[in-house]
Parts: structure tokens; C-alpha cells; sequence
């Protein structure tokens, strides 16, 4: 189960790094065709934290995914921080579906696995 969870937590985090590239650059160009003739495109409700979280769920979940092996409990938390930061941010949809539920379901595989933790 652990390897399982950190394959899903790095394939997770790098599909959710394209969808948060995506997410950041498309804020950055609302922001700079809305400079040159306001209001054609327009922008989300909260920009910092479509920004903030197109950098730091991929993180959590690629950082989650390598601790899954050896601290499977704190890499289970890191994948379910990282997946419920990606629903609140970018929402359910087609292209954020994937990384949810590879980071849902590793962080749930790294919790469940059932040898302790070694120190």
C-alpha cells in the first residue's frame, strides 16, 4: 500500500502541477489583457489563492508521495491536504478529477498501511 501511495501521490502532484501551470498562467493573462482593454476576459474571485495553491498542492502531494514509504502517516496527511487543497481552489471538473482522486485515494492507501511507522 505504500508504494502504491507514493506512485499515486507523485503522478498525482505532477498532473496537478500542469492543471495549477494552467491555472496560474490564465490569472496572469486576465490580468494582462484586462490592462489593455478592461473587462474582456474575466478574472476569478480570488486570484492569491489560485496562484498560491498552483504551487503548493502539487508540492504537498509530491512531497507526501516520497514520505508515503517511510512515514506513511505523514505523507497520508500531506496527499489528503494536497487533494482537498486542489477541490477548494480549482473545483471538480475534467481536467482536475485525476489529481484529486490519485491524491484522495494514495493519502488513504498511506494511512490504512498497517505496519507501524519505523523510527
Amino acid at each position: 500500500m505504500r508504494n502504491a501511495a507514493l506512485v499515486l501521490g507523485i503522478i498525482g502532484g505532477v498532473v496537478g502541477m500542469i492543471v495549477g501551470f494552467f491555472s496560474y498562467g490564465w490569472t496572469e493573462v486576465v490580468d494582462l489583457v484586462n490592462q489593455e482593454a478592461p473587462d474582456v476576459l474575466e478574472q476569478v474571485d480570488n486570484v492569491g489563492l489560485i496562484r498560491f495553491m498552483a504551487l503548493f498542492a502539487p508540492l504537498l502531494a509530491i512531497a507526501g508521495g516520497a514520505m508515503a514509504r517511510s512515514r506513511a502517516m505523514i505523507g497520508g496527511v500531506l496527499l489528503l491536504l494536497s487533494a482537498a487543497g486542489m477541490y477548494y481552489a480549482f473545483h471538480f471538473n475534467a481536467f482536475t478529477m485525476f489529481p484529486i482522486a490519485m491524491c484522495g485515494l494514495g493519502g488513504v492507501l498511506a494511512l490504512a498501511a498497517t505496519k507501524p511507522d519505523t523510527h
